[in-house]
């Protein structure tokens, strides 16, 4: 049994999650479908620079198409906990995609994600062992993803 799967009686088993690390030009998108998936994988990215309607059109499609039951949000802070300017407009942003989307949604802590997809894409082959500035905010997503899935799993009854 890998890290990322948890027990098969589990409410997530067989779920498919998206997470999405918010960003105002792109917006990162991974998903995972719990115990069918090895592990949480980048997916892509939605400009968000284009407009929210374009945001939501595009979310959308995405989650029809991926069958999607939960959404994680990622919400950073400051490595204290305290939060910042950047949390308030993530937590807008939560507030606007409640508003558009009737899939469940849960937040998850994003501090150093960003940092954390760098370091991946510098230590690996598939990215030429480079930052790649157009799958970072998806590489980012995914380390929300397995942090909102280890979480998951420290929290269940096993």
């Amino acid at each position: 049994m890998n890290e990322f799967h948890l027990p098969q009686h589990h409410p997530l088993n067989l779920k498919t999650i998206m997470a999405l690390d918010y960003g105002e030009k792109f917006t990162g998108i991974a998903l995972y479908c719990v115990n069918r998936d090895p592990y949480p994988t980048p997916y892509g990215r939605i400009a968000t620079h284009k407009g929210m309607d374009h945001f939501f059109l595009e979310l959308k499609k995405m989650i029809e198409d991926e069958f999607v039951d939960l959404l994680v949000i990622g919400i950073p802070h400051l490595i204290d906990g305290k939060s910042t300017s950047t949390t308030q407009k993530v937590e807008n942003f939560i507030r606007l995609v409640k508003e558009q989307i009737a899939t469940e949604i849960q937040t998850q802590d994003e501090t150093l994600s960003t940092f954390e997809a760098e370091s991946r894409m510098k230590s690996s082959p598939q990215y030429n062992f480079q930052v790649d500035l157009t799958k970072i905010d998806a590489v980012a997503a995914s380390v929300i993803l397995e942090d909102f899935i280890r979480r998951t799993k420290a929290n269940s009854d096993l």
